[in-house]
């Protein structure tokens, strides 16, 4: 979800890999070791949690996180959590890093030591408050100055225990005095409205003898007076109110200005009390990538999307664009991200991968390494299969992993890892069933395989098959090399990376997935020899019950089907796909006439079929909605139920029904895919109520006919196709920031191009890294490409110059307190400064 400003749309995104931690206080009892879960938080909302790894000190999750964040933050935490089976799970320590700090650790193993948690430091939102102070001329003539202060409203306060009730308590406090005052409390809102005023009388009457000025006592006070602003969360615990956060402002700033009004973030409250030290708690390794995408109108990126869409169709595809974009970053992987969310978003992938493919086809001496290193080629087939592939491994691999990952059976086949009490024999033949059964439903899989999968492997097929025509198994290797080897292994050996577990499996399943992925592996390269293709003399073993061509003719006709020209219709996989299932609160809709519209907790599932809600997972469904009746899929505003991260699924005669997902994070992710498997719906609707029908109207336009046509647009339409969702801008923008980042290397191989083109001998060292076929072709794109990089890079410049001069500090956007745009304010005071 993007943020728009003026012309502007900001993403954010973070990708996360939770390693372990280590060294963490033991437990004070006589078992000591702890069953501890980490939690990742955006300020105070949690938005993932790992798995719970029972019995150790040092942990390891091994788990991948990556999200859309639909809104702004200023931390982005880790918490590890004790868990207890009799009370509520205890907080062991934390990691905060600030939003600004992000790009210090990016895509950088990091060890962070857990820092100490207290109330009193977990805070967050903001408070917007009005202070005026004034001279007041009593009845007597005497002359005291007096403070209004006048709470407007808070954003963004923390849900404490799945409620929030807020109010905020302002006091005057100075040397010898203090003074406090309360607000009403707001019910089940953490964006309260209380517009309510104070006042605080500042100095003691004295003679009115000056005019709009303290006298030198009054001066000295006031210097020494500050408000504070507490915010609280009313709780109903016989622990007390929860503190939320607080504001400290002195009155001496107000002698500048006797009127001041702002927004201002809340901050910790500095108690004295001494945390422990940090080693006293632990550490916590990860590896954060935070994104942040500023995307133009579509119009800005022409120049640069429309020559990177040629790359297909330029001689030599070296020369073009998109492959100088693999020639100049540092990975690969870099590259093939964007272009290929690029070409899959225009409809170019097949031939560009067809076209890079053919080349390095060209390059390669050996039929036995084909497509086997790192390159482009291959860093763009993964990301492809990757995203149009997800599903199709949904209805092959799922079904048998989840059954591997629950029912545990032995299945270890190394004779110095077997457990006491279990056989050798018993173990292969799990192992053997299960290899069996994996292997049936990948080679009977082929009519699933997804259109542009297939339209690749035919093109790998005929290039392989027509460089090494004396190779008759060439044009196999060159499937097999991506389907089984990159595809398939991968997905089995790390279900949990390709969306097939939640979590990463527990040790004992992985070692079981470890040993059918080596198995299948093999089973799909056709190797002359495979047996020797195993160290492990357990595996080599183990593979003979698998040395019968059945194998390999199964093998062979998979790899035909796969790669065929035109074999069938993709549209012909009836069975349903599972896209998104868990638990949700949701309010009755009425069905029954005289039934309570409660709130209720339900396991809610959700295919290419229908969207269904059931008591608790794998029970029969309460109530099913087919796809075709879901008209829209829309937000609903906090206020209908004074409830967060709140949606609404509008079926036909107006029939609605209200969700709560757990966090925002989920809310956005529900969104979006009950709005793309619908999107195609004949009767979807263009209009629809923000608030909900309550007490006879509707909130949000008073409107009191319940079949009233809704007041607001439906958000923008979504691709139809549940896999492709792509922001051709946004990918285009993406790639403009590698050009940009990788600048000297683009101007080292406008170089190299010139010294080839002038010299025709031995290659100078430091050119020898780029692939130039055609110096002169290659040459005019890249002046092509730093052109267009140049003129995005000045419209980058002037839309911050001109944000800088309208943004105000202190406004609802930029609160006072934001330390993300205290130091953007200095980089473009050292920028103007710089230009002067």
């Amino acid at each position: 979800m993007a943020v728009e400003e003026e012309g502007l749309r900001v993403f954010q995104s973070v990708r996360i890999k939770i390693g372990e931690a280590k060294n963490l206080p033991t437990y004070p009892g006589p078992n000591k070791m702890r069953d501890c879960y980490c939690t990742v938080n955006l300020d105070q909302e949690e938005v993932f949690r790992t798995k719970i790894v029972e019995k150790s000190l040092c942990p390891f999750y091994g788990e991948d996180f990556y999200c859309e964040i639909p809104r702004t933050f200023r931390h982005l935490s880790f918490y590890i959590f004790d868990r207890d089976v009799f009370r509520r799970d205890s907080i062991i320590g934390k990691v905060a890093i600030q939003k600004e700090d992000l790009q210090k650790y990016h895509n950088r193993d990091t060890w962070f030591q857990l820092q100490h948690v207290d109330a009193d430091s977990e805070v967050q939102g903001k408070v917007h408050l009005e202070l005026r102070l004034s001279e007041v001329i009593t009845d007597t003539g005497v002359v005291c100055h007096k403070l209004a202060t006048r709470v407007l409203e808070c954003q963004g306060l923390p849900i404490v225990n799945g409620q929030c009730d807020p109010y905020a308590t302002v006091t005057l406090a100075g040397p010898s005095r203090s003074e406090a005052k309360k607000t009403k409390v707001k019910k089940k809102t953490n964006n309260p409205h209380f517009d309510e005023v104070f006042y605080f009388e500042v100095t003691r009457p004295s003679s009115y003898n000056k005019k709009s000025h303290f006298d030198i006592e009054d001066v000295d006070e006031v210097d020494k007076m500050e408000i504070r602003v507490d915010l609280w969360n009313a709780s109903n615990l016989k622990f007390g109110d929860e503190f939320l956060g607080e504001l400290r402002l002195p009155l001496k700033f107000l002698r500048q200005s006797s009127s001041y009004e702002a927004w201002y973030f809340l901050q910790p409250r500095d108690n004295g009390n001494k945390s422990l030290k940090p080693d006293d708690l632990g550490s916590l390794r990860l590896n954060v990538v935070y994104t942040e995408d500023h995307v133009f109108s579509s119009d800005y990126y022409s120049p640069l999307r429309d020559l990177l869409l040629k790359s297909a169709d330029v001689e030599p595809v070296s020369a073009s664009a998109a492959h100088i974009l693999g020639e100049v970053c540092r990975e690969k992987q870099e590259a093939a991200i964007p272009l290929v969310r690029l070409f899959l978003h225009y409809g170019r992938i097949v031939p560009f991968i067809s076209a890079i493919a053919n080349a390095e086809v060209k390059r390669t001496q050996d039929p036995n390494t084909i497509f086997r290193g790192n390159s482009l080629t291959s860093k763009c087939i993964d990301e492809t299969m990757k995203l149009a592939g997800m599903h199709y491994l949904q209805v092959t691999l799922k079904p048998i992993i989840d059954e591997i990952c629950q029912v545990h059976k032995p299945c270890e086949i190394d004779p110095v890892k077997l457990k006491d009490g279990e056989n050798l024999e018993n173990n292969r033949e799990n192992l053997r069933q299960y290899v069996d059964r994996i292997f049936t439903v990948i080679t009977k899989s082929g009519v699933s395989c997804p259109t542009v999968m297939c339209d690749i492997f035919f093109s790998l097929r005929e290039s392989a098959a027509k460089r090494f025509q004396g190779d008759l198994d060439v044009r196999y290797t060159a499937v097999s090399s991506f389907i089984f080897l990159r595809f398939f292994a991968p997905a089995i050996l790390s279900p949990n990376l390709f969306q097939l577990t939640p979590h990463h499996p527990d040790p004992q399943t992985s070692r079981t997935l470890t040993l059918i992925s080596k198995t299948i592996q093999t089973l799909g390269s056709l190797s002359k020899s495979k047996s020797a293709n195993f160290k492990e003399s357990y595996m080599a073993t183990f593979y003979d019950y698998f040395n019968e061509q059945k194998y390999a003719d199964a093998v062979k006709n998979f790899l035909d089907l796969i790669s065929s020209s035109g074999r069938r219709d993709h549209k012909s996989i009836e069975q349903p796909i599972l896209l998104k299932e868990g638990f949700m609160i949701k309010r009755a809709q009425g069905r029954k006439r005289f039934g309570m519209k409660n709130f209720k907790k339900r396991w809610f599932r959700l295919t290419n079929h229908e969207f269904t809600y059931q008591k608790s997972k794998g029970d029969h469904p309460l109530c099913s909605i087919p796809i075709e009746n879901i008209l829209a899929v829309e937000r609903l505003e906090e206020e209908s139920f004074k409830m967060k991260n709140m949606f609404q699924v509008i079926q036909p005669e107006r029939r609605v029904l209200y969700i709560q997902a757990n966090n925002c994070v989920e809310a956005k992710d529900w969104i979006d895919i009950l709005t793309k498997v619908s999107q195609c719906n004949k009767k979807r609707l263009t209009v629809y109520h923000p608030s909900a029908y309550l007490n006879g109207h509707w909130l949000c336009c008073k409107a009191t006919a319940d079949n009233t046509p809704g007041c607001t647009p439906c958000t923008g339409g979504l691709p139809a196709n549940i896999q492709l969702d792509i922001d051709g801008d946004r990918e285009t923008e993406r790639i403009y920031s590698l050009f940009n980042l990788y600048m000297p290397k683009l101007e080292k191989m406008q170089e190299a191009c010139g010294s080839k083109s002038v010299y025709d001998g031995p290659e100078e060292e430091e050119y020898s890294t780029f692939i130039i076929d055609d110096p002169k072709e290659t040459y005019k794109t890249l002046k092509l490409i730093i052109e267009g990089v140049g003129t995005l890079e000045q419209e980058h410049a002037q839309y911050k110059r001109d944000k800088f001069k309208k943004t105000k500090y202190g406004s609802q956007e930029h609160p006072i307190g934001d330390k993300s745009f205290q130091t953007y304010i200095r980089q473009q005071s050292e920028i103007s400064a710089h230009s002067i």
